[in-house]
């Protein structure tokens, strides 16, 4: 009787629990309802109705945020993808191309994700403003690159950049130079959400002012926002009217990330006979590579892992390159009435990511997002392309640029292609220090870019310029200690050397 009494009060202990956190939640959802009304008040017409479309799929995420309970994935459940759910580019290549490939061409758009600044490489404004080869930004590669299809094919392929507020208005001043190309530039704003103080849980924001210490209440809430914002913006709707049929979406910095007709003919040609609704662009990882997200089968569907979905306990396995061989390369290929579908039905789901982040001020804040990959399992017929390495060729840091700058690549149409003299299809190991990290101090670095066809592996560390026609070969370690300057003289080649802060050179 005693244990029977004592299961009772722990299960009437339980419901308690339950019910006051219910109860918690509901309150929560109710003060947040009731502050985001206050900031709507702040402002009157199409920036109110633009408010209120945002403020509408914020409070969904923060409604499924309060209710998320442990780990969006029990680890016991995940299973590798079936064979065919991952197609090797080969296979899909070797079936060519057909003579009415502008057909497929003319039912596609490209969306690239245009919302980051470039403040990690030192740089005001929007990152695709950087010049990264020859005086050309990213945005004037990918114009370029779109401009040659359209001419080449006679085709109507448009550009449509997902901004954020922080990167419109100087994007939309740039456009004008475009003008005259043989490209459609359409723009559309994702959303603007509040950030929201981590102990309260309540908007930091006082208004919907981007001014002054009030900008920092807001953020852009990741590229998973894509679906939303791009449904919202009524620019979607306006293309299928047109006649298009599928999204080709990129980050902006990738430039491995050009049109395939490869995979663009699969798409539009159905070959299983079930129409493909999603094509996500995977790649075999490296130990560079191991935070990347990779695809898993998980509860009969192909699904995104991101190593912040798994538990503390199998980070390593996830990292490990034997179980998981391939990593997402954010290039993905959608069916534009499937992204309409989902949306109308409120059927897009994907995992909330929370971003802490501390302000200038020292509070801590929190932000909530979504990535756009993790929609995959939303869509019918969903499956992985395991695509070429130089199909993921993004430019992070100055280190990223210095490859991409170099002889390693020539341009061509807004196209990066690897040099025919490099030996091995691997680019080299690069490594630059803190002395590198803007892009105006590492540009002053280098009188010319040095030759690096035959690079393994570079570090660079401490106060360290180069001069003219410098050549690097196998691995070069440069390292000027505190205090100390290495100039490399113009016209050196250096082979496994390695450069120590009183100028020696060794053999490495």
């Amino acid at each position: 009787m005693a244990l029977y009494v004592e299961g009772l009060s722990e299960r009437v202990a339980h419901k308690g629990m339950a019910q006051f956190q219910e109860m918690m939640r509901q309150q929560l959802e109710s003060s947040m309802d009731a502050e985001l009304e206050k900031l709507v008040d702040t402002v009157t017409g199409a920036d109110r109705d633009v408010c209120m479309k945002d403020f509408k799929g914020f409070k969904n995420l923060f409604h499924r945020f309060l209710q998320v309970k442990g780990p969006s994935v029990e680890w016991i459940k995940i299973k590798r993808p079936p064979e065919d759910s991952i197609q090797p580019y080969d296979k899909i290549a070797a079936r060519g191309l057909p003579d009415g490939v502008a057909a497929s061409l003319n039912k596609l758009v490209v969306v690239k994700l245009n919302g980051g600044l470039g403040t990690s490489m030192g740089c005001k404004g929007p990152k695709s403003l950087i010049s990264v080869r020859n005086e050309n930004t990213f945005l004037d590669l990918t114009v370029q690159q779109i401009e040659h299809l359209n001419k080449t094919y006679n085709t109507d392929v448009p550009l449509v950049l997902m901004n954020s507020f922080n990167t419109d208005e100087d994007t939309k001043k740039i456009l004008q130079k475009y003008t005259h190309h043989r490209v459609k530039i359409h723009t559309f704003n994702q959303s603007r959400y509040p950030r929201i103080h981590k102990e309260s849980l309540l908007p930091v924001a006082a208004n919907l002012s981007m001014m002054g210490q009030n900008a920092d209440g807001w953020y852009p809430p990741g590229h998973g926002d894509i679906y939303a914002s791009f449904y919202n913006s009524g620019l979607m709707d306006k293309l299928i009217a047109e006649g298009k049929e599928y999204i080709f979406v990129s980050n902006i910095d990738n430039l491995g990330a050009t049109v395939d007709l490869q995979i663009l003919h699969h798409l539009v040609s159905q070959p299983n006979g079930k129409r493909c609704e999603f094509v996500m662009e995977v790649t075999d990882k490296t130990r560079a590579d191991v935070k990347g997200g990779t695809l898993i089968q998980y509860e009969g569907k192909l699904r995104l892992l991101e190593i912040a979905q798994v538990p503390k306990d199998h980070v390593d396995e996830f990292k490990s390159v034997s179980k998981f061989k391939i990593f997402n390369t954010n290039n993905l290929w959608i069916s534009l009435p499937a992204i309409k579908r989902l949306q109308e039905q409120n059927a897009m789901d994907m995992e909330i990511i929370v971003n802490p982040k501390t302000l200038d001020g020292g509070l801590n804040v929190v932000q909530l997002e979504t990535a756009v990959g993790a929609a995959i399992k939303c869509f019918d017929n969903a499956m992985g392309i395991n695509v070429p390495r130089s199909r993921f060729l993004p430019v992070k840091t100055t280190s990223d640029l210095l490859l991409v700058m170099s002889n390693l690549y020539s341009l061509e149409a807004g196209s990066l292609t690897m040099s025919p003299k490099r030996e091995f299809p691997t680019t080299p190991h690069v490594k630059l220090g803190s002395s590198f990290t803007k892009v105006q101090e590492y540009l002053t670095r280098f009188e010319s870019i040095p030759d690096m066809l035959e690079l393994d592996h570079l570090t660079v560390s401490g106060d360290v310029t180069f001069g003219k026609n410098v050549s690097l070969k196998g691995t070069v370690i440069i390292i000027a200690n505190h205090g100390d300057r290495i100039d490399i003289p113009a016209g050196s080649m250096l082979e496994n050397k390695i450069v120590s802060g009183n100028l020696r050179i060794l053999d490495h």
